[in-house]
């Protein structure tokens, strides 16, 4: 086993960066916590905790821990370490004497095809649209300095904010058939419910009708109106964290500390002001929608630099060897693993498999949670004892690179 020195140390182009890999194999299996709600009920619980009755028993404190330490959050960190993603790739290319542009662009236009596909065929909720065209602008940031990336980060992330305290404060000056409407998203009517409850339980084909409607929605309207402007935010900052050396581990353990104790009592704080306020507002789409939900967008960006720095100083502890041995695999192959989740959620939930979808409660879903990070992370390392990469990524290299890659 190679020592801590070496392991945190700044490495070459042939080499991976092990704490970018622990941190992308931490992102990766968290984000599932979220998105098991989306593939396992009804949508708007995603977003709504009432919308289909008042939450009881394990199940409400399933969603207190899961809108505290996972809603956006996971989502947050991964975003971050796709932006650090693009400048390592980018300076490799450019330190080795070749242009980066060109790659980078071809690889995320790949990406955007795995991206269509997987939410049009699978599951609507996917984020590697999103990414392939935040990537389109978010390169062009690539030479910034720190300080320039952390000023434009904090533009982009306000706009969203700003977006939405817009719509909440002008809301109860709406027409009264466009509030009716919007708020058919936030507590839709038996019958929606029971459209998509039949859907999901049925063939491939009759899941496109709704498959296909929100994932164009989710791409389009949710994007300009929010996600769009939250990634690029994201992917700038893990670009001023990895020019930092914060994120390869070669900054202090007392920053590290500051860090976790800082962004985890900050973001904590934020969420459980924001489950209170919400909950005094019974979670009316009037309020929730789009001021209520702001404590948790504000909160998610402190909560992923906490686990930043949390996973960061348990890389500088003892427990560096068993993070690295089972960790590390899973964020080498995070594009298979994220992928993977959703193939064998949609098979559990949807009709073409076992069709549960609408019948497991938010705590039951933890059962199969935690069974898919437990097989993700024992088939990860076996796969990359025998193989160099996972098989999406493989693939996706062999596309990019226009030739097929050693496999083994």
């Amino acid at each position: 086993m190679e020592n801590q020195a070496q392991i945190l140390a700044p490495i070459n182009a042939s080499q991976r960066i092990l704490s970018l890999d622990v941190l992308r194999g931490f992102a990766v299996l968290g984000i599932l916590i979220m998105n098991m709600i989306s593939f396992a009920m009804v949508g708007t619980n995603y977003i709504n905790p009432m919308a289909e009755g008042m939450l009881i028993g394990g199940s409400k404190y399933a969603f207190f821990f899961s809108q505290l330490f996972a809603n956006q959050k996971f989502m947050s960190l991964f975003s971050i370490l796709f932006g650090a993603g693009i400048v390592l790739m980018a300076s490799r290319s450019e330190a080795s004497g070749k242009k980066s542009a060109g790659k980078h662009y071809l690889r995320n236009a790949w990406l955007l095809i795995f991206g269509l596909l997987h939410a049009y065929g699978l599951w609507y909720g996917d984020i590697l649209v999103p990414y392939a065209i935040c990537s389109i602008w978010v390169f062009l940031f690539r030479n910034r300095s720190p300080r320039t990336l952390f000023i434009w980060a904090g533009g982009f992330f306000m706009v969203t904010l700003l977006i939405s305290l817009f719509f909440g404060t002008t809301m109860s000056f709406w027409p009264k058939e466009e509030v009716l409407e919007t708020c058919k998203s936030w507590v839709p009517p038996i019958e929606e419910i029971n459209k998509e409850v039949a859907a999901y339980r049925g063939s491939w084909l009759d899941q496109m009708s709704v498959r296909v409607e929100t994932a164009l929605m989710m791409e389009t309207f949710i994007f300009f109106i929010g996600l769009g402007w939250q990634i690029t935010a994201l992917m700038l900052t893990g670009m001023a964290l990895f020019k930092t050396k914060i994120l390869t581990g070669e900054r202090s353990p007392a920053l590290y500390r500051r860090l976790a104790i800082i962004g985890c009592g900050l973001g904590l704080t934020i969420g459980v002001i924001g489950l209170w306020q919400n909950y005094a507002h019974n979670w009316s789409c009037e309020y929730s929608f789009f001021l209520g939900s702001q404590f948790n967008y504000l909160s998610s960006l402190p909560m992923a630099l906490g686990y930043i720095g949390i996973i960061m100083l348990l890389l500088k502890s003892k427990l560096a060897g068993i993070l690295i041995q089972w960790l590390a695999p899973v964020g080498q192959m995070a594009l298979t693993n994220y992928l993977v989740q959703t193939i064998f959620a949609t098979l559990i939930f949807y009709g073409h498999g076992f069709g549960l979808f609408g019948t497991v409660n938010r705590l039951e879903q933890w059962i199969f949670i935690i069974g898919i990070w437990i097989f993700q992370v024992i088939f990860s390392r076996w796969w990359l004892a025998k193989y160099k990469f996972g098989p999406f990524e493989w693939l996706w290299r062999s596309l990019t690179y226009r030739k097929m890659q050693p496999f083994k």
